[in-house]
């Protein structure tokens, strides 16, 4: 099952629970505005269904705008999960290819804050490159939505932008690299209900369109990511306190060439089965 958040003109963003491609229920119908109320349920998928069946309000999803399926949740991310990314970040840095190596086996996952959901970019809006880099790149993600009590509840799709050329420079220059304006960008849906191995089994495409054109295309499957939703979601959580839940970013398995780089103006897809398809355009920031 799909939840998502969306706006209509004039009003506050609402819950709606996707009954096709095309429309949706409206949830504040059910009298359930806030997606803490469902995410901090002990059965979201149930909690769901039984609003479901008592909710007879459909609106067209032509006629609302989708917004990050995000409220009060910080966003994460983890790195250096597909032999694809470890292979290129060994690549792109100068000075500490190194750690990027060690990490990838290590038993410890590279893990850093990305975004405050206030600054969290959703469906068709303006994703970010910074002005002072060169090499900057999209990142498809799935991403993995957890409750407040590191129970995973969802997925949904996750764009992390970075700058490649700030990260290769120096590993110390990273926070620059990924946590700036319009980097992070989520959305359509939050796909709640299946298990661990049925998003293993999605497949992740991404592609970048340039005046009418098709300039970068790839894909990789979920099942490549190395570490297990569980494992990440422990290390996460360790001497953390998420009160609002959290949003964690499992890495990226497709990395263009290095000859490659974003441009204002670009528009980026990203497609993960079982999920939907994020589209954004892109700016300099």
């Amino acid at each position: 099952m799909k939840l998502c958040r969306f706006q209509t003109a004039g009003q506050p963003p609402r819950l709606g629970v996707t009954l096709d491609d095309q429309t949706l229920l409206d949830l504040a119908n059910a009298g359930v505005e806030d997606l803490e109320t469902v995410l901090e349920k002990e059965d979201p998928l149930r909690f769901l269904e039984s609003l479901v069946e008592n909710t007879q309000s459909a609106r067209r999803l032509t006629e609302v705008q989708l917004l990050a399926p995000v409220a009060r949740q910080e966003v994460w991310a983890a790195g250096v999960t597909y032999l694809r990314s470890k292979s290129a970040r060994v690549a792109e840095s100068a000075f500490s290819g190194t750690a990027y190596d060690r990490v990838y086996e290590a038993e410890r996952p590279e893990l850093f804050f990305k975004a405050l959901a206030e600054k969290v970019v959703g469906p068709g809006e303006p994703v970010g490159i910074r002005t002072d880099a060169r090499w900057s790149v999209p990142e498809p993600e799935l991403a993995l939505v957890f409750n407040s009590q590191a129970r995973l509840v969802g997925y949904t799709i996750g764009n992390d932008l970075s700058a490649r050329d700030l990260e290769g420079e120096n590993l110390l220059y990273l926070p620059q690299a990924k946590i700036y304006a319009r980097s992070c960008a989520l959305g359509p849906f939050l796909a709640v209900g299946a298990s661990e191995a049925a998003a293993r089994a999605w497949q992740v495409r991404l592609a970048v369109h340039r005046a009418g054109q098709v300039v970068f295309a790839g894909e990789t499957e979920v099942g490549r990511l190395r570490r297990r939703f569980a494992e990440l979601g422990e290390y996460l959580f360790r001497s953390q306190v998420f009160p609002h839940g959290v949003v964690l970013l499992t890495g990226t398995g497709i990395v263009p060439p290095d000859d490659f780089a974003l441009a204002g103006g670009d528009l980026v897809e990203i497609h993960i089965t079982g999920i939907g398809r994020l589209k954004n355009p892109v700016v300099r920031v």
